[in-house]
């Protein structure tokens, strides 16, 4: 978490700040803290053809209100809509309806808790904003008749008002979105429906969510969890249809049967997807997913060639110093064949290297990158060399396959130290590993 708690009291954000997008204009960071907010006015985004007025935006919610602590998983919608009823206002605020096709600018009327939507209308003047040229006055009013003006309160983003009256509903309903795009799942009232719903589901997420956001998630672990959050929500989608369609068959027909084979095979499917979405959730057990992920990786084998090449890292060197490198490393024995010689003021890659002292040469790993050192070689040998980390990720060096050995080397660590998977030796010699956590 972003400040490490977690509190149930007001709203409260600290970071609101509006962002420039195609359609809100842009302003200085401001703070709301303990439900209070200080704001300049609105002004309109001179930038694009549609000027729509200034909205509130929230980039990060440092303290999310915890609405879902004490209820079941089948009682999150009726306990939102009783959040909502203390602290929205029931109409007289503007929001921007945005969608994936359009933009358009709405009036709230009234809100209808129950169902977590407000009633709208076109404000005056119109505004819109689309890709699609179609999208007139009229056929806006066809879409809201259609919907019967009720619009989820997840799609509409609360106009700024300098009076203070709005503060709360533009909280709130930031609230709500954040919840339901970012922890709710749609199969969780299928779950276990019991009280410790918020233990269970939401703190795990919660902390995941922030966890991303503080770079303390590997990149690939990231793609990993949201393409399984993907796979699930489409199983999941052809589960209930499949259930659907199942209501309307016959009883004891082939068709029925056939459905029937195919929904189990749904269901387990997407059981299998949710308890790989809950080991990354976990934060004791992400890592020993993530690691188990990484193991796949491959050494790159011999090169077409044959060739065995040294690498010799180092952007300058004493003269005393390469005399004795050629000597006792670079030497060529009688008999030997060819041996190539690479020098790198900058390694991506180390096979075979290293002379002098470890601090003669250092390489240092900074930024948020995930891997620092990866070890696939039957046998690789580093010497003389010292690794040291920066706002690390994962491991400082891990071993996937053969035989590793590091000679006189320092590794500075961050987090997790040096991995070792199963059938990969690992082997230190007058080497020093600290910081490991």
């Amino acid at each position: 978490m972003a400040d490490g708690s977690l509190t149930c009291g007001g709203l409260e954000a600290a970071a609101m700040s509006p962002e420039r997008t195609g359609w809100a204009a842009e302003q200085e960071p401001a703070s709301l803290e303990k439900g209070e907010l200080s704001m300049p006015g609105p002004r309109l985004d001179l930038s694009g053809f549609i000027n729509f007025p200034l909205l509130y935006v929230f980039s990060i919610l440092l303290v999310f209100n915890l609405f879902v602590a004490d209820c079941k998983a089948s009682e999150v919608q009726e306990f939102t809509a009783e959040f909502l009823e203390k602290v929205l206002e029931p109409s007289g605020w503007r929001a921007v309806w945005h969608t994936n096709v359009f933009k358009v600018l709405v009036e709230a009327t009234d809100v209808d808790f129950a169902a977590l939507k407000a009633v709208v209308r076109l404000a005056e003047p119109y505004l819109c904003d689309s890709q699609v040229s179609t999208f007139t006055m009229e056929c806006m009013k066809e879409l809201l008749d259609l919907k019967e003006h009720r619009l989820p309160l997840e799609e509409l983003w609360v106009v700024f008002d300098d009076s203070g009256v709005f503060d709360q509903t533009a909280l709130a309903i930031e609230h709500v979105r954040f919840f339901y795009q970012n922890i709710w799942r749609s199969w969780d009232e299928e779950e276990e429906d019991e009280y410790d719903y918020f233990v269970r589901c939401v703190e795990p997420r919660l902390r995941l969510h922030y966890d991303i956001l503080e770079d303390r998630v590997p990149s690939g672990l990231i793609v990993d969890y949201r393409n399984l959050l993907s796979q699930c929500e489409e199983s999941y989608r052809k589960f209930l249809n499949l259930r659907s369609s199942l209501s309307n068959c016959n009883s004891d027909s082939e068709q029925e049967n056939i459905s029937m084979v195919e929904g189990l095979k749904l269901y387990s499917e997407m059981e299998q997807l949710k308890q790989k979405l809950k080991l990354i959730e976990n934060p004791l057990l992400r890592y020993v997913f993530g690691y188990q992920k990484n193991s796949n990786i491959q050494a790159k084998g011999v090169r077409p060639s044959g060739q065995k090449v040294t690498h010799v890292v180092s952007s300058t060197m004493m003269a005393g110093l390469l005399r004795s490198l050629l000597t006792d490393r670079l030497c060529q024995e009688p008999g030997e064949e060819e041996r190539e010689i690479q020098v790198n003021g900058d390694v991506l890659a180390l096979s075979s290297l290293g002379y002098g002292l470890p601090d003669d040469i250092v390489i240092e790993k900074r930024g948020k990158g995930d891997t620092f050192v990866d070890c696939t070689g039957a046998d690789i040998k580093i010497s003389c060399i010292k690794f040291v980390q920066h706002n690390a990720v994962e491991g400082i060096l891990i071993v996937h396959r053969g035989k590793t050995t590091l000679e006189n080397c320092v590794l500075q660590c961050e987090t997790t130290g040096v991995t070792v998977r199963t059938s990969a030796e690992f082997l230190m010699k007058n080497s020093d590993l600290y910081g490991a956590k």
